[in-house]
């Protein structure tokens, strides 16, 4: 139990600490759940789980409300979620998740972060292969639940792994399992702290010191754009 979680536990959640970034990335999901479904989040799934990654970053309320409304705006057009794939240094492969209102702007900027510190653009289909996409949640653990049975039960939903984590439990799932495993928690009263996606690597690369340090300066490169909603590689 709990294999992928482990693999991921020392990064999964180290965007954490970038707050600046992670109240912009929450509040584009907002902005892009509201203009697919609307702003009452009873009738709109995706606006409930964003408003829940929200709180799990104490994200200031004016700000939600700020991207709802700008949403729920008809003269603003909605941003494109746009994937762009490539290699860094030391053929670590690179898959970048986007959000931009403005595509020859993002893919000209991605073009010159990998052109600029040692890495190449690819094509659609590149590198995708190398990754599987899961969806990820963050639940409360209380008294009532389990982590054994509700794995168990969980099942059916779509869950593949879950862990344990201090007072929290880490559900991992398939991409198309989302739905379902949001459903159950929300049907049995179970709190979701937070949800999302990841992109498993099926392979890694070790590399040193060095070579990881010469990494890092192309990934974080790109995660500082603004229309970078996230970033993934294969380095071990």
């Amino acid at each position: 139990m709990g294999r992928i979680f482990e693999v991921r536990k020392h990064k999964m959640f180290a965007r954490y600490a970038k707050m600046s970034k992670q109240f912009a990335r929450v509040s584009k999901e907002v902005f892009m759940a509201v203009k697919a479904n609307g702003p009452n989040p009873d009738n709109n799934s995706r606006l409930r789980a964003a408003l829940q990654n929200a709180r799990s970053f104490n994200m200031p309320k004016d700000r939600v409300e700020a991207a709802i409304k700008k949403a729920s705006s008809k003269d603003e057009k909605d941003l494109e979620m746009l994937t762009y794939e490539g290699y860094g240094p030391y053929g670590i492969a690179v898959l970048v998740e986007t959000a931009t209102d403005n595509p020859t702007r993002t893919v000209a900027n991605i073009r010159s972060y990998f052109n600029k510190y040692g890495g190449s653009l690819g094509t659609m289909g590149s590198v995708d292969y190398l990754f599987e996409h899961k969806c990820n949640f963050r639940i409360k653990k209380t008294e009532g639940i389990d982590p054994e049975t509700l794995e168990l039960e969980l099942i059916d939903a779509g869950c593949e792994e879950l862990s344990v984590d201090g007072e929290e439990i880490i559900i991992y799932g398939s991409f198309d399992s989302f739905g379902s495993l949001q459903n159950y928690f929300e049907t049995h009263q179970i709190e979701i702290i937070a949800s999302g996606f990841d992109r498993i690597p099926t392979t890694t690369k070790k590399l040193t010191a060095e070579q990881e340090e010469d990494l890092n300066k192309l990934l974080d490169k790109i995660e500082e754009d603004e229309d970078v909603q996230n970033v993934y590689s294969t380095v071990e």
